[in-house]
């Protein structure tokens, strides 16, 4: 039986989702493992070194080593990344997207990773060497406000560099998202379409930007294949998210971890340091180090970030079904996504708290068809 065989959806769903869940946690280690060999063999600081002998002025030292230090790690990780994200979607049908697109979508990527890097490090050692001691909190608020623009410039900025978007031309479709929107009080300027068929089969649809950049994006691969009423109950769980102010909560989870980091970092930092044989925070050979800070935090973290979002997600999935009334269409559009997306419906606690920011796939049935008709 050909792997792209629609019979043994469920046993397919489960080898993909294993293999994603061991590829995400050897590459979580693996990086680990590189930056703490390259900090601890004494490389960073050799590296760093080096660029100051060949006369690279000091303004630029970081912009070379965060390029050329992205630039190693892209290589050497290239392996394990290069298989998970194409020849595994592909292996399981579920990429459309030819090998040189993939490259270029790589090469945009990274381009993009560098200079957001290259705004927060500088922005960071920039602060640390004016306010050594209270460098911690003015990097957080630094750190938070950045976050919010680049949810604001997501959608007309970041998208489009991926995906083609046009406005849907589906009038009927757009006055019914509209009157949707209305009815659950949510301020939406355009309906746009992505053609995401481009890159894979997956289907999906957010409520993307804050404030005037705030828009519906409809991926062609859920227009194509949902219908109206499916389409409706996916956005109200969208809209549900901004009725419910559960964006402000999750910013607001999200800034207490980000405070919590870099307190941690400014608290232990010293003796971190001396570990490696290093003194100063504020040396760009210690960079490795706050990267480790952030990729522990966000393992300690995720368990209970998951656990908070999941439980949005659930008052979402309420919300949906009641103010459409479409409980029928929320399961149809449920058991679609999980077929369309390879989605793991049931999976052990251990990998729910660690993967999952939605409950999966059953668990939401479960919700939806315990409600009255």
């Amino acid at each position: 039986m050909s792997v792209c065989s629609r019979d043994g959806i469920s046993k397919r769903a489960k080898q993909y989702s294993n293999l994603k869940y061991s590829l995400a946690l050897f590459d979580t280690l693996y990086l680990l493992i590189l930056l703490f060999l390259f900090q601890f063999l004494g490389l960073s600081a050799g590296f760093s070194e080096a660029l100051s002998k060949a006369g690279i002025p000091g303004y630029l030292l970081l912009p070379v080593y965060l390029a050329l230090g992205m630039a190693g790690c892209s290589v050497l990780n290239f392996p394990v990344h290069f298989y998970s994200s194409f020849i595994l979607e592909h292996r399981f049908c579920l990429s459309t997207q030819k090998i040189k697109d993939w490259f270029f979508d790589e090469f945009k990527g990274q381009l993009v990773s560098y200079f957001l890097a290259l705004i927060c490090f500088g922005v960071f050692y920039e602060v640390l060497r004016h306010y050594p001691r209270g460098w911690w909190f003015i990097i957080s608020l630094f750190w938070i406000l950045f976050s919010l623009v680049l949810a604001r410039v997501t959608p007309v900025l970041l998208i489009p560099l991926f995906f083609k978007c046009t406005r849907i031309s589906d009038e009927g479709l757009k006055q019914r998202v509209m009157q949707l929107a209305d009815t659950m009080k949510v301020r939406v300027l355009d309906i746009f379409e992505v053609n995401l068929s481009s890159k894979t089969v997956k289907a999906n649809a957010a409520l993307a930007g804050l404030g005037s950049t705030k828009r519906v994006i409809l991926a062609d691969t859920l227009m194509n294949k949902y219908s109206q009423d499916e389409i409706m109950v996916i956005l109200a769980h969208e809209f549900a998210h901004f009725r419910l102010r559960h964006l402000l909560k999750l910013i607001a989870m999200s800034s207490c971890a980000t405070v919590v980091s870099f307190y941690l970092i400014f608290k232990t930092s010293a003796q971190v340091l001396s570990f490696f044989n290093m003194f100063s925070l504020g040396d760009i050979a210690a960079l490795p180090v706050i990267i480790i800070y952030f990729i522990l935090m966000g393992i300690i973290l995720a368990p209970l970030q998951n656990l908070v979002s999941r439980r949005l997600e659930v008052q979402a999935d309420l919300m949906a079904i009641r103010v459409t009334g479409l409980k029928g269409a929320f399961v149809s559009t449920m058991e679609k996504l999980a077929s369309q997306n390879l989605a793991d419906r049931s999976v052990h606690p251990l990998i729910k708290a660690y993967f999952f920011d939605h409950p999966p796939i059953d668990e939401r049935i479960a919700l939806a068809q315990a409600l009255p008709q």
